[in-house]
């Protein structure tokens, strides 16, 4: 049977459909991420030999596909965990994975990840908005993490800094750690229980125990083991999407006029779904160029699939609250949320009508 044809899986499904998270800065989807770690998903990116399944890239993709077909708010939480296992997982320091991998198995511990700073968020700047100086035990960190999902909630945030010459660090660190604080969580235009926000680092202290990778040039580079990596968060627009069709498809059982648009839409995500686990299994005609282009059409569809559900609802669907005004909005995510500069250039492009942005 398959994994995500076990009871277990699409008994959580329905959970996740059925117990939706308030999209309040102050709500947090625990009952959901409790649900996904008694059906065993905290065990897909953990290796076996600390009794994980480590699924393979093609199937990992597709469990997040379904995930947020369901729940995005707690799926998007769950790829941050994830980010944080990855860099636990490929690290040789063996003290920090006996302590932290078992309760990430289990779901006892949370870790998530602050890591944009060392990719996109502030690269322009001059000053690194975290900079790391050596000490004789270790390293100290100060200034700011700009964003860090359910941080609010984690045991352990996984984020580093970068040393004068330019070399790059990553640790783990308690989140009780004297010097670290946690801003409250940012109000977003959705996913406000994600509970995302900053973290100011004020002579936080990482010791060997505690540090991960590096120093050294591009940390980032390392320990991203072999998990879903940047076509996640294309399965997660994919999933999106299926759930707004799913909703679309429920308002056209009463009104059959809407099949002249939904069955487009939905044959659109068929073909993506399809291409997507042809990239994750690297056989997409398209090769590498593969991860750009579906996410530039990933990111296309779930918008004009959650704007046709709110048209679909007319004025119902506009009251705040809705679950289609709700989709809508959180679909806007798509184009913000670790979106390459081309990738956001084609979608403006669509917008503006100067174009398709994913030909077909």
């Amino acid at each position: 049977m398959s994994l995500f044809a076990a009871e277990s899986f699409t008994s959580l499904l329905t959970n996740l459909q059925q117990q939706v998270c308030d999209d309040r800065t102050d709500a947090w989807p625990a009952e959901q991420l409790r649900g996904m770690a008694d059906a065993g998903v905290m065990s897909w990116d953990l290796p076996v030999a600390w009794g994980g399944l480590d699924l393979e890239p093609v199937d990992q993709l597709e469990g997040l596909r379904l995930l947020s077909s369901a729940c995005l708010v707690s799926t998007f939480i769950l790829t941050q965990r994830s980010a944080a296992v990855r860099r636990i997982a490929t690290t040789d320091n063996e003290a920090a994975k006996q302590r932290l991998l078992p309760g990430l198995l289990s779901g006892d511990i949370f870790a998530t990840v602050g890591i944009s700073h060392l990719t996109t968020s502030g690269q322009h700047l001059k000053t690194p908005l975290v900079q790391a100086s050596e000490t004789a035990d270790g390293f100290v960190l100060n200034g700011i993490v700009p964003w860090a999902t359910g941080v609010t909630q984690a045991d352990y945030l996984i984020t580093g800094g970068t040393l004068a010459d330019g070399r790059q660090l990553l640790a783990a660190i308690p989140t009780d750690a004297p010097g670290l604080t946690v801003q409250p969580p940012v109000e977003l235009m959705a996913l406000n229980a994600s509970q995302t926000g900053a973290v100011k680092l004020n002579n936080v202290v990482v010791d060997q125990g505690q540090l991960l990778h590096g120093p050294i040039e591009q940390v980032m580079q390392r320990g991203t083991g072999g998990g879903a990596g940047s076509l996640g968060t294309s399965a997660l627009a994919i999933g999106a999407t299926a759930g707004s069709l799913r909703s679309l498809t429920e308002e056209m059982q009463r009104r059959p006029d809407l099949q002249e648009f939904v069955t487009p839409l939905q044959a659109e995500c068929d073909q993506l779904t399809a291409e997507l686990r042809l990239a994750a299994t690297g056989d997409h005609p398209a090769g590498s160029a593969a991860v750009e282009q579906l996410r530039r059409q990933a990111n296309s569809l779930v918008l004009r699939s959650a704007q046709s559900w709110l048209a679909a609802t007319k004025g119902a669907g506009y009251v705040s609250g809705h679950p289609a005004e709700r989709a809508v909005r959180e679909s806007m995510f798509f184009l913000v949320w670790s979106c390459p500069q081309p990738v956001l250039a084609a979608n403006l492009r669509e917008l503006a009508c100067a174009g398709s942005a994913a030909p077909h």
